[in-house]
């Protein structure tokens, strides 16, 4: 290789470390502007007077436990009448089979005591 080609090559080398230097500076400094973690204030809760909570009065305290109550009710999913059928079906058959084997353990029990010390 001449003279020449290898200028031109290692100044094809030094623009590319210089464009590689670029990006990992402005990663760096991408990465320092990110506050530490437990640095970040927390958000701030807006303060509720008594009056907002209904105040001292337990009439109006009783009426906002009954609004908010209403309000969570209303979030609430409630199942259609099909599925209500269905998981209520499968709880009786769950419980009648669960009563049905603590039933007959517990006759086996009583006929196994009785087995082993008589009556």
């Amino acid at each position: 290789m001449t003279d020449s080609n290898r200028r031109g090559e290692r100044a094809v080398d030094d623009e590319f470390d210089d464009a590689f230097e670029a990006d990992v500076d402005d990663t760096r400094t991408a990465s320092r502007s990110v506050s530490a973690p437990g640095k970040a204030k927390p958000p701030t809760r807006p303060r509720t007077t008594t009056a907002d909570r209904g105040g001292i009065n337990p009439i109006g305290r009783l009426i906002t436990f009954v609004r908010e109550v209403v309000a969570e009710l209303q979030k609430v999913i409630w199942p259609t009448r099909k599925e209500l059928i269905t998981y209520s079906t499968v709880v009786v058959v769950f419980v009648s089979v669960v009563t049905t084997v603590v039933s007959l353990l517990d006759l086996g029990f009583a006929k196994v005591i009785l087995l082993v010390f008589g009556s």
